[in-house]
């Protein structure tokens, strides 16, 4: 007769479960904590932009008592923001055009090929990630200057891509890196050149990681005061952020005004990033792991 042993359950199989639980509700409960950390500063700028500047010191984190549309009317007209929207959109584009183009064609070559001075460009272009921006304002002045670019659309888009071109580099270098070399070799025997392997496989598989590169660029460039107060003086050229700065002058600022336009400035921002947020965590972590 043959008996069969019967298995006795693991003390530690019947507390596996609620720590995992419990380790999700932890979990849960800081991402949810952090989002309202993240989204809070977005809430209170759109609820006081309705506000009058008495109701701002009043009520400086309650809902207005009066909901004040007219801020948004009175922020548009009274500071040229429309001529400043058109402004901010064109170095903001122009520098994304470039620094996609530059940076694309510079991280293939990196990422697919091998030649001598190879690791010594990817080290210059890292170095140049960690070059305080501020404090090159002085010679790109005198540069500018001698150019006789300044009070132009030049000024602003030349050094936002020359700023840009580093970081977009190192993320598609990155993620170029992890495409697998079947698939190159695959095209090189179906006939495809080098110009049609870049257009027509390489740039289509890189889109997560030209979305990151066009949101961390387009915001630098749509967000940006030093360069623009620097290189801009005339009125008709000035970008949005400085357009928002003459709400404030020496003697008081107008916080509804202020408030309103800054909402309105931080639209093209939110509606570009959920255009692209599936893309962005997977341009990312291109290349962080490899199977």
């Amino acid at each position: 007769m043959q008996v069969t042993p019967v298995s006795m359950p693991s003390p530690q199989s019947g507390s596996g479960h609620p720590i995992r639980r419990l380790r999700s509700g932890i979990v849960w409960t800081l991402l949810t904590v952090y989002g309202i950390l993240t989204l809070y500063p977005f809430y209170w700028l759109v609820i006081s932009a309705f506000k009058t500047n008495e109701d701002f010191y009043s009520r400086p984190f309650g809902l207005p008592e009066n909901w004040n549309v007219a801020n948004f009317s009175n922020a548009w007209e009274s500071s040229r923001l429309g001529t400043a929207f058109g402004n901010s959109l064109i170095v903001s584009v122009g520098s994304l055009i470039l620094t996609l183009f530059i940076a694309a064609l510079a991280s293939f070559i990196l990422a697919r090929f091998q030649f001598r001075w190879k690791g010594l460009i990817m080290t210059f272009f890292v170095i140049g990630m960690l070059i305080p921006i501020h404090s090159t304002l002085v010679p790109l002045f005198i540069l500018m200057k001698q150019m006789s670019l300044l009070n132009t659309y030049w000024a602003l888009i030349l050094p936002y891509t020359a700023f840009a071109l580093p970081t977009a580099i190192f993320v598609l270098t990155a993620y170029l890196t992890s495409v697998p070399r079947d698939i190159e070799e695959a095209a090189f025997i179906d006939g495809t050149g080098l110009w049609g392997l870049f257009t027509r496989i390489m740039l289509p598989m890189s889109v997560p990681a030209l979305s990151t590169v066009t949101i961390l660029s387009f915001l630098h460039a749509w967000n940006d005061f030093s360069f623009a107060l620097v290189f801009i003086n005339k009125t008709g050229l000035k970008t949005l952020p400085l357009a928002i700065a003459n709400f404030a002058d020496g003697y008081q600022t107008d916080y509804g005004l202020t408030l309103a336009a800054m909402t309105l400035s931080v639209i093209p921002t939110i509606i570009l990033y959920l255009i692209f947020q599936e893309q962005v965590m997977k341009g990312m972590t291109a290349g962080a792991v490899k199977g």
